[in-house]
C-alpha cells in the first residue's frame, strides 16, 4: 500500500462528513468509527484519497491502509490540510468490499504544547475520501455512511494517552452521520514522507525501590508500548511513560511536569487498557510519547506478559555514521542520533513530552547538523511550508511552526525573536549546502525577503543610548528576544527580562547582519542582482552598527564565550580581529576550567571556531569535558539522548526539564565537518580533517547527496594516517599544510609527525 506523492483527485465528489452526535464543545469524546459497503466491478489501479479533522487510521476488507502513524500528520489546519493518496489495489477485490475509518482527536482538537490547549483548530471531527479505480469513483464519503462511538478506543489524546476497552471490539451501535461544509480550498497533496513504527526494543521488567513495577526499555525514544498479555475480560493494565528514575531509582515524570498544568492533569503519557479473555495484543494508534521507562499498574500475572518499545518517527534513512577511539563519544553521537529520531515526528519539534512544538530555533541551530545524520530534506521542507502559514503580514516569523497556541496579545507579543525568526533563512540554507537544490532557495525566498524586512523596519527604533551609533537604523535592539538562550549559570527568565527591558543588541544585531548577508548571496544564486546588492548593503551596515555597538574597535570585551564565538563565527571581525578575538576565547574557556558557558545559540559553533583559529586542543579539551556543563556529562550519566539542559540529571539524582532535545547535539556536525573535516558546499566538496591525539582515531561516513564521502584518520607511531573516498571532485588539506585537488576516488596520506 504505497503513499503516492502529489496526487489529488482532478474532481471531488467526496463530501466532508461528521460521525459525531451533538455533544458539548470541548467535551471529551470516544474516537468514532465509520464504515460502508460497497461494490467494485474492477479492482485495478485503486487509489484511494484520504484526510480528516484529527487523526484517521483506515481499513479495506479488514487490512490496514498504508502504514502512515497519526497521519494525515502535523500542520496549520486552517490553512493547509494534507490529502494522502494510497494504492490499494492490492486491498481492493472485485464484488463486495468494505471501508473502516477510525478517528481520533490528534493535534486538531487534542491537547497541544506546554498549556495543553485543546480544540485549538477546532471541536469536530470530519472525514474526507474517495476510492477510484481505474478512473473511476468507486467510494466517496458521503450521508450513505454510518459511524459509531462504542468502539474500544474510549479517549485518545497525543498528550494524555489512549483508554482501550478490548470487550468493545465489536461494535454494534451504528448511527448516521452529518455533512458539514469544510470545503476543499485548504486541501494540499502529500509531499512529505510518512511517519512510520521504526526500531523496537524489549522491555526489561523491574521492581523499583519503592516497590513499583516498571519497564526498561534501554533507549529513550519517542513512540508507544506494544503489550500482550493473557488475562480474564476486565482485568486492566495501566501504564505511565517517562523518561528516567529519580534519584531514589523509582519511576518519575517530574522532569517533563509542565507547572500549573499538573493540577489539571498535567501530561500523563498513560496506556489504560481493559482486556478481554485470553490473549491480548495491543498497540496505540493516535499518540506516542516520550520515554525509556513505564511504570505498570495492574492484578494481572506479568509472567508471560511482553513489552515493547516502539520507536515512531517520519521515514528516514541513516546517513551519518562515526567512530572513534573514545567510546564516550561514540555514544554522544548515538545520543544525538536518538534525539533526531525522537524529534522528526513529520515536523521537527524541541521534545517528545512537554511541548511537542516547532521551535523555530531548535532547527535553525541543529539543521547544519541533521543534514549530516540523516535524510531529512522532505521533513524540513515541510516544516518550511508550516513557516510560511504562520508568517505574519509584516513578516513576523513566528518562533513555533505549526502554531500550537491560541494567540492573544501577550502570546502575539512575544515573537520573532532574533536566531529563531532567523530560521526561515537558516534552514533553507543549510538544505541547500548539503542538497544543492535551489528549490528550496525558491520556495521560501519571499519568506526570507519578508522576514527580512521586518528586522529592517524593527531596527528603525533605537533606545536613546544608541542614537550616537552614526549606523542606529541598522543596529536592533528593539523588539521581543529570548536572547543567548539557556547559557550556563544564568537565570533564563532574568536574562530575557532584562533583554526586554535594555534590549539585545549584540545578538540581534549580529542575526541581522548573518540573515542578510546570506539573502544576498541566495539572491545571487537566484539571479536576483538588484536585491542581491541591497541585502548586501544591508549587512554591510549591519556589520558597522555591530561593530561600533558591540566591539571596542574590532576588539570584543566580555566574560560570556558566545560574545565572541558568534562575531567570529559570522564573519562581523576582520583578519587579525578574528584570530584575537578567537585567542580571548581560548583563554575564557581556559579560565573556566574547560567548561562552556556559551547558549543556545552559539554553542553549536563553539568548538568549529576554536579549531579553525589554532585552538583545536582546547575544541577537544570541550568535547570531551566530563562535568558539567559539558558533552559527556550526560552520557557518563547513562543518558541515551541529548538534554534539554547541561544538568537534566544533577549530581545528587534529582531530574529536571526535558532529556530529549536534540539542540546540544549539534556538536555532532563538528565530528563531521571538523573532526574528519567533510563539508559540502552545494555540490562543492571540501576534506579538511582536525585530528588530536586524545581520540586516536575517527571515521565518518557520510551518504550525502553527491555520493557515500568517507574520511578516516588514525594516530600510528610516528604517522598520521589518513583515508579518504570522494564520489565527485575535492579539495584536499591536510594539518601540515599539503593541499590536493582530486578527482573522484580513494585517497591515503601519511604525515610524519
Amino acid at each position: 500500500m504505497t503513499l503516492l506523492q502529489n496526487r489529488m483527485p482532478a474532481v471531488w465528489r467526496a463530501k466532508w462528513i461528521d460521525p459525531e452526535l451533538p455533544h458539548e464543545k470541548g467535551e471529551r469524546q470516544p474516537a468514532s468509527v465509520l464504515r460502508r459497503s460497497f461494490y467494485a466491478a474492477q479492482a485495478e489501479n485503486a487509489v484511494l484519497y484520504i484526510t480528516c479533522h484529527g487523526l484517521y487510521e483506515a481499513e479495506l476488507n479488514g487490512r490496514r491502509v498504508g502504514d502512515f502513524v497519526l497521519a494525515p500528520g502535523a500542520g496549520e489546519y486552517r490553512k493547509r490540510l494534507t490529502v494522502q493518496a494510497y494504492d490499494v489495489t492490492a486491498l481492493l477485490r472485485e464484488g463486495e468490499n468494505e471501508i473502516t475509518v477510525t478517528l481520533g482527536d490528534g493535534w486538531y482538537r487534542g491537547n497541544n504544547g506546554i498549556d495543553g490547549l485543546s480544540c485549538l483548530f477546532g471541536s469536530d471531527l470530519a472525514l474526507l475520501c474517495q476510492l477510484e479505480a481505474g478512473g473511476k469513483i468507486l467510494l466517496a464519503s458521503d450521508e450513505s455512511w454510518e459511524a459509531s462511538q462504542s468502539g474500544p478506543i474510549r479517549l485518545n489524546d497525543p498528550e494524555l494517552g489512549e483508554s482501550y476497552d478490548a470487550r468493545r471490539e465489536e461494535i454494534r451501535d451504528w448511527h448516521g452521520v452529518t455533512l458539514r461544509d469544510f470545503g476543499f480550498e485548504t486541501l494540499a497533496p502529500t509531499e512529505s514522507v510518512p511517519v512510520l513504527e521504526q526500531e523496537r526494543f524489549e522491555g526489561k521488567l523491574f521492581t523499583a525501590p519503592n516497590g513499583e513495577t516498571v519497564i526498561d526499555f534501554g533507549q529513550n525514544l519517542a513512540g508507544y508500548t506494544e503489550l500482550r498479555v493473557n488475562a480474564k475480560a476486565g482485568q486492566r493494565i495501566t501504564l505511565w511513560h517517562g523518561e528516567t528514575l529519580d534519584e531514589n531509582g523509582n519511576f518519575t515524570q517530574k522532569n517533563f511536569d509542565p507547572g500549573d498544568r499538573n493540577k489539571n492533569g498535567g501530561i500523563p503519557q498513560r496506556i489504560d487498557y481493559v482486556c478481554r479473555d485470553g490473549e491480548n495484543a495491543y498497540k496505540p494508534r493516535f499518540c506516542i510519547f516520550g520515554f525509556r521507562y513505564a511504570k505498570v499498574e495492574t492484578d494481572l500475572d506479568l509472567s508471560g506478559a511482553s513489552f515493547t518499545a516502539v520507536a515512531v518517527y517520519s521515514q528516514m534513512a541513516q546517513t551519518g555514521f562515526f567512530d572513534c577511539g573514545n567510546a564516550d563519544v561514540n555514544q554522544l553521537f548515538r545520543n544525538s542520533l536518538w534525539s533526531m529520531r525522537s524529534n522528526f515526528c513529520d515536523i521537527p519539534t524541541d521534545c517528545p513530552t512537554r511541548e511537542r512544538a516547532g521551535w523555530t530555533g531548535d532547527a535553525g541551530a541543529f539543521t547544519p547538523t541533521a543534514v549530516y545524520l540523516m535524510d531529512c530534506y522532505p521533513v524540513l521542507r515541510k516544516w518550511l511550508g508550516e513557516c510560511r502559514l504562520a508568517q505574519g503580514e509584516d513578516g513576523l516569523v513566528r518562533n513555533i511552526a505549526p502554531v500550537n497556541d491560541a494567540g492573544g496579545m501577550i502570546s502575539n507579543m512575544l515573537q520573532g525573536s532574533a536566531g529563531w525568526g532567523d530560521a526561515c533563512v537558516l534552514v533553507p540554507w543549510a538544505l541547500y549546502e548539503a542538497y544543492g537544490r535551489k528549490e528550496i532557495l525558491e520556495e521560501n525566498y519571499d519568506m526570507m525577503r519578508r522576514w527580512l524586512g521586518f528586522v529592517e523596519k524593527r531596527a528603525q527604533k533605537t533606545r536613546p543610548h544608541n542614537l550616537l551609533n552614526p549606523y542606529h537604523k541598522y543596529l536592533v535592539d528593539e523588539g521581543f528576544h529570548f536572547g543567548e538562550w539557556c547559557q550556563p549559570d544564568v537565570d533564563n527568565m532574568d536574562a530575557m527580562k532584562k533583554t526586554m527591558m535594555f534590549g539585545a543588541p549584540e545578538v540581534a544585531t549580529a542575526y541581522y547582519f548573518r540573515s542578510a548577508s546570506l539573502l544576498a548571496q541566495i539572491a545571487e544564486i537566484l539571479d536576483k542582482p538588484e536585491d542581491a546588492e541591497r541585502f548586501a548593503q544591508i549587512a554591510e551596515n549591519a556589520k558597522k552598527a555591530y561593530r561600533r555597538a558591540c566591539t571596542k574597535n574590532g576588539r570584543i570585551v566580555s566574560e560570556r564565550q558566545c560574545e565572541y564565538v558568534r562575531p567570529i563565527a559570522f564573519g562581523l571581525l576582520d583578519g587579525d580581529e578574528a584570530l584575537a578575538a578567537a585567542d580571548a576565547l581560548n583563554a575564557l574557556v581556559v579560565k573556566n576550567g574547560y567548561h562552556l558557558n556559551t547558549g543556545f545559540l552559539s554553542t553549536p559553533d563553539l568548538c568549529r571556531v576554536l579549531a579553525e583559529n589554532g585552538h583545536t586542543d582546547t575544541a577537544y579539551r570541550l568535547l570531551l569535558q566530563q562535568d558539567c556543563p559539558g558533552w559527556l556529562y550526560a552520557v557518563k550519566k547513562g543518558a541515551t539522548t541529548i538534554w534539554e539542559t547541561w544538568d537534566g540529571i544533577r549530581p545528587d539524582g534529582t531530574v529536571h526539564d526535558s532529556l530529549n532535545h536534540y539542540s546540544y547535539g549539534a556538536v555532532t556536525g563538528w565530528l563531521f565537518g571538523g573532526v574528519c573535516g567533510i563539508r559540502l558546499s552545494a555540490g562543492q566538496l571540501r576534506l579538511r580533517p582536525f585530528p588530536d591525539q586524545c581520540l586516536g582515531r575517527a571515521k565518518a561516513e557520510w551518504r550525502s547527496p553527491v555520493g557515500t564521502i568517507r574520511s578516516a584518520w588514525e594516530y600510528r607511531e610516528d604517522r598520521l594516517v589518513f583515508d579518504f573516498a570522494v564520489p565527485v571532485p575535492a579539495e584536499i588539506e591536510l594539518p601540515n599544510g599539503e593541499s590536493h585537488s582530486v578527482t573522484e576516488g580513494e585517497y591515503h596520506y601519511e604525515v610524519l609527525l
